[in-house]
């Protein structure tokens, strides 16, 4: 390792996508339950967006709305044909567990590394995501969860807010980011992380090994 390099003491991981099978698997039983597209989901949100000036989708992850109002907004974009009730069961009932990721996170905090989860998330749906993960707090030491923090990926100050949880003197630059959304990864780049973009499991832990062997 050359003095350059920091050694790195944490890895902060992301929920949706990573810990779980791809969202996309809840996105197509919301659409088969719902009627409603992925794409005419994405272009209501961007209606209401224009209409009131804000995101309806970041402002239900900062906790700004409550998941109703949000769902009402939306689907008053939609055809009158489709429903969006019942969205929060559908979504969670088709996203399992990735039980080889959540273990590899638990084996790196019984190796000594710092962990953390780092999510955009609704409030209503807390006691859904958990439920996934049974042992989430033997697993990782700190929680963030947008909705409880009102800020959200990639907003620079929710990656500083969880380094800065984890303690200990810990820096951005000591960190290993893992996330499937390049955006997201980007901002911890931007910040120091050494960032995982998340695309298979192997793939991602053998980039995460990687980034740790590089200070041995």
């Amino acid at each position: 390792m050359s003095e350059s390099s920091p050694a790195r003491r944490a890895v902060i991981c992301d929920f949706g996508g990573v810990l779980t099978v791809p969202l996309t698997n809840a996105f197509t039983a919301v659409q088969e339950e719902s009627g409603a597209s992925v794409e005419a989901l994405a272009q209501a949100m961007r209606r209401v967006a224009e209409k009131t000036g804000r995101h309806p989708l970041f402002d239900l992850e900062k906790g700004l709305v409550s998941e109703a109002d949000f769902l009402e907004r939306v689907e008053a974009e939609l055809d009158a044909e489709v429903s969006l009730a019942g969205f929060r069961e559908t979504y969670f009932s088709a996203l399992h567990a990735n039980q080889r990721m959540i273990d590899y996170m638990a084996e790196l905090r019984a190796r000594g590394l710092r962990t953390a989860l780092l999510t955009n998330n609704v409030r209503e749906w807390e006691p859904h995501w958990r439920a996934k993960l049974p042992a989430i707090d033997a697993t990782f030491e700190v929680v963030v969860d947008s909705a409880f923090v009102g800020m959200r990926k990639p907003e620079p100050e929710i990656y500083t807010l969880t380094v800065e949880r984890l303690g200990d003197g810990l820096t951005a630059t000591e960190c290993v980011f893992v996330d499937d959304t390049d955006v997201n990864c980007a901002t911890a780049r931007e910040l120091g992380m050494h960032a995982v973009h998340f695309r298979a499991t192997e793939q991602a832990i053998a980039e995460v090994e990687a980034a740790l062997d590089s200070d041995r």
